[in-house]
């Protein structure tokens, strides 16, 4: 029987440390997300879409403008992400409203419109994903506070009822009552 040049998979110690399983995200340029955004929502407001599809997807990019210029800036990336999260929802009921189902012939610039506009509906998401990379290379931390209490396990704060304050530890104040301090004007 002639011996194999590979050797080591005949004997079944094929190692999978070759394999690299760790997929790196690229760098997308923030500009050029803006700039083909720019390019697909002016092509796809040239026949068939109203003007708040113009408006709201214009004013997204404003807001991408934006995150370009102030590169340190955490809340213009989210605002330029949120922008567009927002105007995916609002293409969609644009399209649904306003495409044309009753013509049997549709003329090519509006063909070539509407399909701009799907496709820069597509690459939405994926200008999310990669925009909230961005947003949190920045350094920022998306936590949802709608005001309400919430239960912390940092307990760097609290105090022990063992130690008392200085303040509340003197004899003119024993029962802790609130000293009065003034009060600020807003």
């Amino acid at each position: 029987m002639p011996q194999s040049n590979n050797s080591k998979l005949d004997q079944g110690s094929f190692s999978f440390r070759a394999l690299n399983t760790d997929m790196e995200i690229p760098a997308i340029n923030l500009k050029a997300i803006v700039l083909v955004h720019w390019l697909l929502t002016v092509w796809g407001s040239m026949a068939w879409l109203p003007p708040s599809y113009a408006w709201g997807n214009f004013t997204m990019l404003a807001l991408g403008v934006w995150a370009i210029a102030q590169r340190d800036s955490i809340d213009a990336v989210l605002m330029f992400l949120m922008g567009t999260v927002v105007t995916i929802l609002t293409d969609i009921v644009h399209f649904g409203i306003y495409y044309p189902t009753h013509d049997l012939v549709i003329p090519d610039v509006l063909r070539f419109s509407a399909g701009m506009a799907i496709l820069n509906l597509l690459l939405k998401p994926v200008s999310c994903f990669f925009v909230y990379q961005m947003y949190k290379e920045r350094g920022g931390d998306y936590n949802v506070n709608f005001g309400f209490p919430s239960v912390s396990k940092n307990r760097d704060t609290y105090q022990s009822i063992d130690q008392q304050d200085q303040e509340s530890a003197s004899p003119a104040n024993p029962f802790n009552q609130a000293q009065d301090k003034p009060t600020r004007a807003y």
